[in-house]
């Protein structure tokens, strides 16, 4: 099999918030921006990784979602606790020294965590957590 990632899905509750979080602080091109019936969709991604994109998208946007759905997911997206990406660097302290430095809100400094790897945990403006992982 030769099967890759092409996409994943994080919510937004503020397309203009996310797209600059992405864009400015985290450097990643963006590379669509749809709109529809009043919601948006951009998609993001690192320039060194075309073919790997990140769908900002409006959480509310499937038809199969109930009210009661709706209100939950906006909830947990308050709380930070609906969903997660994980990210990798060569350098996780300049990494984030420098995202400190754009007052982006941390949840973890750089930690050596017990399973092995070096990490950080900030989250994005819509509440999404984000781990940054040192590469070795």
């Amino acid at each position: 099999m030769d099967i890759t990632i092409h996409s994943c899905f994080l919510p937004h509750d503020d397309p203009e918030a996310s797209l600059a979080f992405y864009r400015d602080i985290l450097g990643f091109e963006p590379r669509n921006d749809v709109g529809y019936e009043g919601m948006r969709w951009i998609t993001v991604g690192p320039a060194a990784q075309p073919d790997t994109s990140i769908v900002l998208y409006p959480p509310g946007a499937d038809p199969g979602i109930t009210e009661d759905e709706r209100r939950m997911i906006t909830e947990m997206m308050a709380k930070g606790t609906y969903a997660t990406l994980l990210l990798a660097t060569k350098d996780l302290d300049a990494t984030f020294m420098r995202l400190q430095a754009q007052d982006v809100e941390v949840v973890q400094e750089p930690t050596d965590q017990p399973y092995g790897v070096r990490d950080c945990a900030i989250r994005d403006p819509a509440g999404n957590l984000i781990r940054i992982q040192e590469r070795r």
